[in-house]
């Protein structure tokens, strides 16, 4: 997607924009617009061929929602707004075009939700959607009542957007597509820089160079916030102070400005000692584990505090952290079995979960059920995906889930499974849905832990495993085979 072809963000305010109908209205993203634009007032329709969870919710708020796709759902309309996922041949957006309809990309009708506002933009390779949700949860500990947008649920809210009565908007800043560069943030958090939408960039110096222009759209009076631990943010923020731009960094690091030290990990959650510039701060923990949820609760800490707002208001927030949708987590534990849900689909990230839920699953044993994410990903990323996944006990390993995309011979989920350096026994290529709860019943036993890893369909799977682990037919006793250790890793 190139930017150029937009129009240029702030000439339009949300309502300015009419009646707006949103194509493809259930997804994360989308219905998260949706629900902003309906609690500011703004008449919403929108189109979907399947019953997602958020249209309840949009329905409730006063939505129409269209189960079809077709010309006559644009009667009344006056913007149509689509995502990058839409194709331009979409029977929608060709009529929307024959009418003269405005049409907009998503960020770009976000854009026009932000304006008035200071925004909060996070951006970077992993965790936006936590870091996203840890800063608006700060903000709103801190009596700012934020107007956010983000990319998953926060669990106990259940809601992925609101129009808030504060001066400041946070929402996720996507590079997938280059549309982060419509937005001109008041703050940019950029989390890391990792390979990845190389079919977009072509290579790292390219991501690494529009994670640089978009840290410079930041307002001169505002500041960036990024991490000191990932060679490409710290390279980053090297550059950019050299130009003169205000940047803050976190981490690890001996030089990072909010400096972590102690970090402890398990399963009863992560925690470490802070100092902002060298001044301690204390004790900041989480409820949940994972070193790299550490992290991400420190960029929200750092930004809030360059804020001015009260130390107090992030440590008590994040204590309670609750969680958000498809980030590690916890779909319910039967026969014995604890089954979680995460979004992970990049080696990194993967890495990151795999290694964390390992601490979770202590004496027992982790299987991960894996939904593959884009061919182009699956087959530039085999070697790394693979290694990532062999961290784990056993892996089921579905088809890879590319729309639009086509397979080439010798790729896909069954080279990924290949691939994978564990024992045959313990990793299998499953292609049919309909026969992966069977396949972990078959595997699992009490005192497991399984998580289903990638696609967003993969999410779907959750409720089928703890239904097939609880009717009678599932899971063996713990003794029947033992965890993985060394013996058996060499055996591979």
């Amino acid at each position: 997607m190139n930017t150029a072809e937009f129009a240029p963000v702030g000439t339009v305010a949300a309502e300015d924009l009419g009646t707006v109908h949103l194509i493809g209205v259930g997804g994360v993203g989308m219905s998260g617009l949706a629900r902003l634009l309906l609690t500011r007032g703004i008449p919403v329709s929108g189109s979907e061929l399947r019953e997602w969870p958020a249209l309840a919710s949009l329905r409730a708020l006063g939505g129409t929602i269209h189960m079809t796709h077709e010309p006559s759902n644009l009667d009344g309309v006056d913007t149509v707004v689509y995502s990058t996922a839409i194709p331009q041949d979409h029977i929608e957006l060709v009529e929307a075009r024959r009418r003269g309809l405005r049409i907009l990309h998503r960020s770009e009708a976000l854009a026009a939700t932000m304006t008035g506002r200071r925004t909060i933009a996070v951006a970077g390779t992993h965790g936006k959607t936590t870091t996203t949700s840890m800063a608006t949860l700060i903000l709103q500990q801190a009596g700012q009542d934020p107007s956010f947008v983000i990319g998953g649920e926060i669990s106990e809210a259940g809601s992925n957007a609101h129009h808030g009565s504060g001066e400041y908007f946070v929402a996720e800043a996507d590079e997938s597509d280059r549309s982060f560069l419509l937005y001109r943030p008041y703050v940019s958090i950029i989390t890391n820089i990792d390979a990845d939408h190389l079919n977009t960039y072509g290579d790292l110096v390219g991501l690494s160079a529009a994670f640089a222009e978009f840290a410079r759209l930041t307002d001169p009076d505002g500041f960036v916030v990024t991490c000191a631990d990932n060679p490409g943010t710290r390279a980053m923020a090297e550059m950019l102070r050299a130009e003169g731009r205000t940047v803050f960094t976190y981490g690890t690091a001996d030089d990072a400005d909010l400096r972590m030290s102690e970090v402890t990990s398990s399963a009863h959650g992560v925690r470490y000692l802070a100092e902002l510039h060298g001044e301690p701060l204390g004790e900041i923990a989480l409820p949940m584990p994972g070193r790299h949820l550490g992290l991400n609760s420190a960029a929200a800490v750092l930004t809030a505090l360059k804020l001015d707002l009260p130390l107090a208001a992030a440590v008590t927030s994040l204590a309670s952290f609750p969680g958000v949708r498809r980030r590690f987590e916890r779909k319910g534990m039967a026969a014995g079995i604890q089954v979680y849900d995460e979004y992970a689909y990049h080696p990194t990230s993967m890495t990151a979960a795999i290694e964390t839920l390992r601490e979770v699953a202590g004496d027992g044993r982790l299987i991960v059920v894996f939904q593959p994410y884009r061919v182009y990903r699956t087959r530039d990323l085999q070697a790394e995906l693979a290694a990532a996944l062999a961290i784990a006990d056993e892996v089921v390993i579905l088809e890879v889930f590319g729309p639009g995309e086509m397979r080439q011979p010798g790729e896909g989920g069954v080279a990924l499974t290949e691939a994978v350096a564990l024992p045959a026994a313990r990793k299998i290529f499953v292609p049919s849905w309909e026969d992966v709860p069977m396949e972990v019943v078959r595997r699992a036993r009490e005192g497991d832990v399984v998580v289903t890893m990638g696609a967003p369909p993969i999410s779907l799977m959750g409720d089928e495993l703890l239904a097939a682990l609880a009717d009678g037919t599932g899971p063996r006793p713990a003794a029947a085979q033992p965890r993985r250790d060394t013996a058996t890793l060499d055996a591979g």
